[in-house]
């Protein structure tokens, strides 16, 4: 007998879904690929990071008590983002800890969260990907992912997997963007010299693509490469791995707007 299809949930992300829904289809090809049945649950919402971030916890649990149930049912849950990730897996339990009847539900959900990229390699237990992506490229490790989950070795194992790629690494590639959520709103100026320093490191490798696998992280980066009049491209890894470079252009680079932003 036939082992069924591991179900897969997926949590598309606010900026995923607002600003870069090519991320989402790559996700998908790829969780399909990987053997998956992927669902996304047409209802999801925030995580409720931002408010969680900003101390403001009644709020934050507002808005993720619905996603504890709406993904009860899956095997997994998957995000192309290590902060979103991160936030379900490691501060809904948390966010959570003073109310006894969420806490078996919280941890079921926790304990099946995963990150894109770590859930193919270390879940579905890929090595590589049937992808082509001619050039040199330089990858960011987010804070968020690094940190919290752990992510690292896992992007790079499936970048180098892909005909005509070479990676290029950053002299800092675990140093913050300046990016941080709310952080950015908070101390711009900070943030402003954070992903000044960080543009600078992203220059000096000579790729011509820069990678991550946070979208909030990427359109910081993004942005500020296209206000210093860089030709560096700007994408999800998740849209390299899936092969679907083609389907949009570049956040940042050619076939962007100067903003950075997505012009899909």
């Amino acid at each position: 007998m036939t082992p069924s299809k591991p179900r897969v949930g997926l949590f598309i992300t606010c900026l995923v879904d607002m600003f870069r829904p090519t991320v989402g289809f790559s996700a998908v090809k790829l969780l399909e690929e990987a053997g998956c049945d992927v669902d996304v649950p047409m209802y999801q919402t925030c995580c409720g990071q931002p408010a969680f971030n900003s101390g403001d916890n009644a709020s934050a649990r507002k808005v993720a008590r619905p996603l504890i149930d709406m993904f009860a049912d899956y095997d997994y849950v998957v995000a192309p983002s290590g902060s979103c990730a991160g936030m379900i897996k490691k501060h809904f339990p948390e966010l959570f800890a003073d109310d006894p009847a969420m806490a078996d539900k919280v941890q079921a959900l926790s304990d099946k969260t995963y990150e894109l990229v770590s859930f193919l390699t270390g879940v579905m237990k890929v090595d590589a990907v049937p992808a082509r992506f001619e050039g040199k490229v330089t990858y960011h490790d987010s804070c968020s992912g690094l940190r919290e989950l752990g992510v690292k070795e896992q992007p790079r194992k499936l970048l180098n997997s892909i005909q005509g790629l070479e990676i290029s690494e950053l002299t800092e590639p675990e140093t913050c963007c300046g990016f941080g959520g709310t952080f950015c709103v908070k101390y711009p100026e900070i943030s402003g010299k954070m992903v000044g320093d960080k543009t600078r490191d992203i220059t000096q490798t000579g790729a011509k693509t820069l990678l991550a696998g946070d979208l909030g992280c990427l359109m910081n980066m993004a942005g500020k490469l296209a206000r210093e009049g860089s030709n560096v491209e700007v994408r999800h890894v998740a849209e390299v791995l899936a092969d679907m470079t083609m389907a949009a252009p570049p956040i940042a680079g050619s076939g962007a707007n100067k903003d950075g932003a997505d012009m899909s």
